[in-house]
């Protein structure tokens, strides 16, 4: 797996420059490439909707209608993601981006490589995936 060489130069930073600005620079820089990229994603996605539901032909209504369910679902998950993006941008103008929201301990580079909107550490997501699967084992969802 070829790794982006900027990516790579940041995983070769002290421990100690956790956080710096370099590093906050290259996250707000992804993050905004990604939210114009959700962005635009999503005029598409809503142009797509529009158009579906002018349309006067007599296609076969299941077939529509479920192009349409699953355009729906494509934008509610971009609409959440695009606030979940803003959100983490304000993160990085606050000083808390990097740092678990519920243990106040950095999350990580890797970590954050591949998932830029990481509110939490690894360890504290595991912890909440947990509760969640036990929640709902109690609840009998599964």
């Amino acid at each position: 797996m070829q790794v982006d060489p900027e990516a790579q130069r940041l995983l070769e930073m002290p421990d100690e420059e956790y956080m710096n600005d370099a590093q906050l620079a290259f996250f707000r820089k992804r993050l905004l490439a990604e939210q114009a990229e959700v962005e635009a994603h999503l005029v598409e996605v809503r142009n797509a909707i529009a158009d579906n539901e002018r349309s006067g032909d007599e296609l076969d209504r299941a077939a529509v209608e479920e192009e349409l369910r699953l355009l729906l679902r494509q934008a509610d998950r971009e609409t959440r993601l695009l606030h979940k993006i803003r959100q983490t941008l304000r993160r990085i103008e606050d000083g808390g981006y990097g740092y678990c929201a519920e243990t106040g301990q950095p999350i990580g580079l890797q970590r954050l490589l591949l998932r830029p909107t990481a509110e939490l550490s690894l360890e504290a997501k595991e912890r909440q995936e947990r509760r969640e699967h036990h929640f709902s084992k109690s609840r009998g969802d599964q």
